[in-house]
């Protein structure tokens, strides 16, 4: 093959590389750490945000559902007295199993799973809405979850484990009426009945309308029994100061611990001496301990992983630009929590969740690598992990807030698909129902009763032409979303006056509401799929109020016609 001038040899082999795909997988990346790694770089990102650093004196948390093949379903499940002797069925519940909708719903079918036990029930258990985890209680508890893993010799898929964790955060939000009471609740009761079988180590942010708790539990190996007189699980929680902001990307984000001060931790009684016994901490090494290092170690920085653990850092450099982080400063010594450089507000933390890293060394557009309409997916399965890669299957936003009565004050916004394209949506604590569409379907069987495939629907012609049709998007996202952020006062003033007359009629109104609007944008994302489907048809620019079409737009860019002739260049064969 003869050379060519070595710039645009240089160009053509990085187009050859990234059109055959012979980059270095995700998976194939500098591992963190072993038994570790695989999740820092996979999984759900969890914002968190304190009372006195919200602009509305909120407490919020998020998750991210990335699964890309999980079930997205949600329900809600009413309050309820039980009588003297009653027990709770406690059925074993995997995060990533689904099922035929032909089958039945998930939350029918899990039944089949049962785990081999029946507890004590509470004389009262608290109503919530859940969907893979339970997402906010009738109380304002509200959970967000990251996966983040645990040393190899902890994991316990052995029936001896009865709890998994999506089964414990539905007896969190069941007997939950604070944030402190759901992490005491999760957690005796898996020191009790044993952690794991499904899970391994865990992080749920734990909030209600005063503080917000990071709360890690793990295994404790596949030879515990309940006969031990052991505990079936080791946990700690730490609570996030009022006025500052911590993220959970599938890293362990508790270090050292004082179990003196209760205001600040709790703990379960083996959450040192675990440690010792499994030869993870020596106390004899005069080193405090530190939980994260003990149980759960991630090692390496978002520079030294290629930024395959870049999420962590990337937080802290969006809320608090002003501490200069460098992303060369290993992930195990960031801080737990930090004050951000501003307020966040609940429209903050969706955009945040949209984050793609841009303008960063790990910018998904970097190059080449978005084609030429600047599609951030394009090269998401070798690129490394952003907060928002375009694989959720939904996204929670939760909002407890103090000085409301609790069906009003607490708020679950959801997101359907990937969070750039889809649209948040308020559902109020207290409903009585949730929307239809937000209980069906499956990533296997297209369904127009289903909410999430509107916004799949939206999704897909929006990858086309990415950079154009994003812009779409985010035009009607400001008419559904944004609008509708700013109103949220107004409509909590409606059911507050209804509250003080009747409770009742607030929750009517609640459910009405959360009901009608999440039906409205539902349908406005069917439209606005097949508005996109018109507008781009054959990459042509088609104006359907004037009935005309520009055959020039949308126009490829310049740098990618070159690129390609030098591509065509570079594959000629030699000419003697």
């Amino acid at each position: 093959m003869k050379m060519k001038h070595l710039g645009v040899l240089g160009l053509a082999l990085i187009l050859a590389v990234a059109l055959a795909g012979h980059s270095t997988p995700a998976g194939d990346r500098q591992s963190p750490s072993d038994g570790i790694a695989a999740v820092a770089g996979e999984g759900c990102t969890v914002i968190i945000v304190g009372k006195d650093a919200s602009t509305d004196g909120s407490v919020m948390t998020t998750h991210t559902c990335d699964c890309g093949l999980c079930d997205w379903t949600f329900r809600r499940v009413p309050a309820a007295d039980h009588k003297p002797g009653a027990t709770r069925r406690i059925y074993h519940v995997s995060q990533y199993r689904t099922w035929p909708p032909s089958e039945g719903l998930k939350w029918d079918l899990i039944k089949k799973d049962y785990a081999g036990i029946d507890i004590p029930e509470t004389p009262h258990t608290y109503g919530y809405i859940h969907g893979s985890f339970g997402y906010m209680n009738d109380k304002q508890v509200a959970i967000g979850e990251s996966t983040i893993g645990c040393q190899k010799r902890m994991e316990n898929p052995t029936p001896a484990a009865k709890l998994d964790l999506t089964m414990l955060t539905l007896l969190g939000m069941e007997r939950g009426g604070t944030a402190r009471e759901a992490i005491q609740v999760m957690g005796s009761l898996a020191e009790k009945y044993g952690y794991g079988f499904h899970d391994d180590g865990e992080m749920l942010a734990v909030a209600d309308p005063k503080e917000v708790w990071i709360f890690e539990i793990m295994p404790v190996g596949p030879l515990w029994t309940p006969e031990s007189g052991k505990p079936g699980a080791v946990w700690c929680a730490q609570r996030v100061p009022d006025d500052e902001v911590s993220v959970c990307p599938n890293e362990s984000r508790i270090g050292e611990i004082d179990l003196g001060d209760k205001d600040r931790f709790m703990a379960s009684p083996n959450a040192v001496s675990l440690a010792i016994e499994m030869k993870f901490y020596d106390p004899q090494s005069g080193k405090p301990f530190n939980w994260k290092r003990a149980y759960s170690p991630v090692e390496g920085s978002a520079a030294s992983t290629n930024g395959g653990i870049q999420r962590l850092w990337r937080f802290f450099d969006l809320v608090a630009p002003s501490r200069k982080i460098k992303p060369e400063t290993p992930n195990m010594d960031l801080p737990f929590s930090i004050k951000p450089d501003k307020k966040l507000s609940v429209q903050d933390v969706m955009d945040m969740t949209r984050d793609r890293s841009y303008g960063t060394p790990w910018d998904p557009l970097k190059g080449i690598r978005g084609g030429p309409f600047k599609n951030p997916n394009y090269f998401n399965r070798r690129a490394p992990r952003v907060i928002d890669d375009g694989r959720a299957e939904y996204t929670t936003v939760t909002q407890s807030r103090a000085g409301l009565p609790d069906p009003i004050g607490g708020l679950v916004w959801i997101s359907f698909g990937s969070q750039d394209t889809a649209c948040y949506m308020p559902i109020y604590a207290g409903v009585t129902d949730i929307p239809k569409s937000f209980s069906v379907g499956d990533h296997w069987t297209f369904s127009r009763d289903s909410a999430r495939w509107a916004f799949d629907y939206t999704d897909f012609h929006v990858q086309v032409v990415y950079s154009e049709a994003i812009q779409d998007v985010q035009a009607v996202q400001a008419k559904y979303e944004r609008d509708l952020v700013a109103r949220i006062p107004e409509i909590d003033q409606q059911a507050l006056a209804l509250y003080k007359k009747k409770p009742a009629e607030a929750a009517k109104f609640l459910t009405g509401f959360s009901l009608n609007n999440a039906q409205t944008v539902v349908n406005a994302w069917w439209k606005l799929g097949d508005d996109l489907l018109v507008k781009y048809n054959r990459l042509y620019l088609y104006d359907a109020e004037k009935r005309t079409y520009d055959r020039a737009k949308p126009a490829l860019p310049e740098w990618w016609k070159k690129a390609v002739r030098a591509f065509d260049a570079l594959m000629e064969p030699d000419k003697k």
